[in-house]
């Protein structure tokens, strides 16, 4: 069987734009995707970036449920170091109660932030990554049927949202798996050890009352257009996001440049070829024939497919093309 498509956004911040219009954007773009097949639509928590809008991701689940009716609906992910397990169990207890069925919960261990936007936001750091899979267990234990604790999340218990762990490394692959959980893993922009982390999941995997085998996402970014020209180009706002954070001078989304791969040089194009390893970027016969032999190589049940492009529209064109050829594998 194919893989399923679900779309990751970031509601991204265009150059020019605001929060506001992303936050439409971000609207459009998941009525859409459930037009056309997608199975879920995820936003990302991520602080203190000019060009990423999604920072209040439970506020941001809500207004994007609201307005779709049966696409579902998530965080890809909440970065759980920064928040109390019982209020992320209380916020998606109330995501539940609100849209019955339709809330995933994906939870990561990184900050999401710098350092500095780390601490405004936890103020004391010496909680944070090492206890992420003490925070997952008291999590899943406030949502489940019968907690263990005396605190009640309400809403929360009970209502038992789906969990995922997010990852980019083996650890998040060797927690999913001894809880039994779903894993996504974010070879979108870090895949070094994907195939890794993939062998680690299957292998040590033990069946859990959520799940019972493994259940493998991953990341993958599509930039696709009717040429493949066009297609380079919509991509290059992309590719300069990526070296503005990789050079510490984090921007809002840049508007396209003709040639801006192309003239690129060294260690600068090196690292940009690393971290985008795992794209699709051409015409609709080049996306198809990249994520089916994606599919193959990894077997992946599903891939989360993101596309950072400046132009709205354009964007909605390039999600319509990889929804195209999920169904032309399908058939």
């Amino acid at each position: 069987m194919p893989a399923a498509l679900s779309v990751l956004d970031l509601s991204p911040i265009t150059e020019g734009g605001d929060a506001a219009q992303s936050f439409r954007n971000s609207l459009d773009l998941a009525q859409h995707a459930e037009n056309w097949g997608y199975r879920r639509f995820w936003l990302a928590e991520h602080h203190g970036m000019p060009g990423i809008a999604s920072a209040a991701t439970a506020v941001l689940i809500a207004h994007v449920a609201g307005g779709t009716r049966h696409i579902r609906v998530g965080a890809g992910g909440i970065m759980l170091p920064n928040h109390s397990p019982l209020v992320i169990a209380e916020q998606f207890g109330t995501l539940e109660s609100l849209f019955p069925g339709r809330i995933d919960l994906g939870l990561g261990r990184a900050p999401g932030s710098d350092q500095r936007t780390a601490h405004a936001l936890r103020r004391n750091l010496q909680s944070g990554s090492d206890e992420f899979p003490q925070d997952v267990v008291e999590l899943m234990d406030f949502m489940s049927d019968k907690p263990r604790q005396a605190v009640r999340a309400v809403p929360g218990t009970g209502l038992n949202v789906p969990i995922w762990i997010l990852g980019s490394s083996l650890f998040g692959a060797q927690l999913a798996a001894a809880l039994g959980l779903p894993y996504a893993f974010a070879s979108h922009f870090a895949p070094a050890q994907m195939m890794d982390a993939i062998n680690v999941y299957r292998s040590t995997f033990k069946p859990s009352a959520q799940l019972a085998r493994p259940y493998v996402m991953l990341g993958f970014n599509v930039f696709a257009a009717d040429t493949d020209e066009d297609a380079w180009f919509r991509a290059s706002a992309m590719q300069q996001a990526f070296v503005n954070l990789r050079s510490g001078q984090p921007r809002q989304l840049p508007a396209p440049v003709s040639g801006y791969y192309d003239r690129l040089q060294g260690p600068i194009r090196a690292m940009l070829d690393e971290v985008l390893g795992c794209s699709a970027i051409g015409t609709p016969e080049t996306v198809h024939a990249r994520i089916q032999a994606f599919v193959e190589r990894t077997g992946a049940d599903e891939l989360m497919i993101t596309c950072q492009m400046f132009d709205h529209a354009h964007r909605l064109r390039s999600y319509e093309i990889a929804a195209q050829m999920q169904h032309q594998i399908a058939n």
